[in-house]
C-alpha cells in the first residue's frame, strides 16, 4: 500500500513538472495592438470607414488594409495619437 502511494506521488510530481515546463515553453503571447487601437478609436461603430465598426477598423489598421484617414468621426488629435502608436509599433500609417 505504501509502495503504491509513493509511486503515485512521484508520478504526479513528474507529470506536474512536465506540464509546468510545457506551459511556459508553449505559451502564446497575446497581440494587444488591436485592443490598443480599438481603445483609441472614437467608438461610434458607424461603419463610415467601410469596416464593420471600430473593431473591424482596428483589425484593418493592424493588418495594413485600411488607413486612419478612412475613419470619418475621428478627431485630428486622435488621428495623431493613432499615427504615433502605429509608427511606434511598426505598422503602416
Amino acid at each position: 500500500m505504501l509502495k503504491a502511494f509513493l509511486l503515485m506521488v512521484i508520478l504526479g510530481a513528474v507529470i506536474g513538472l512536465f506540464l509546468g515546463i510545457a506551459g511556459n515553453k508553449l505559451a502564446v503571447k497575446e497581440d494587444t495592438r488591436v485592443a490598443d487601437l480599438l481603445a483609441m478609436l472614437p467608438g461610434y461603430n458607424c461603419g463610415g470607414c467601410g469596416n464593420p465598426g471600430c473593431s473591424g477598423m482596428a483589425e484593418a489598421l493592424v493588418s495594413g488594409k485600411s488607413h486612419i484617414e478612412d475613419c470619418k468621426p475621428c478627431k485630428p488629435d486622435q488621428r495623431t495619437k493613432i499615427k504615433e502608436y502605429m509608427k511606434e509599433h511598426d505598422l503602416a500609417a
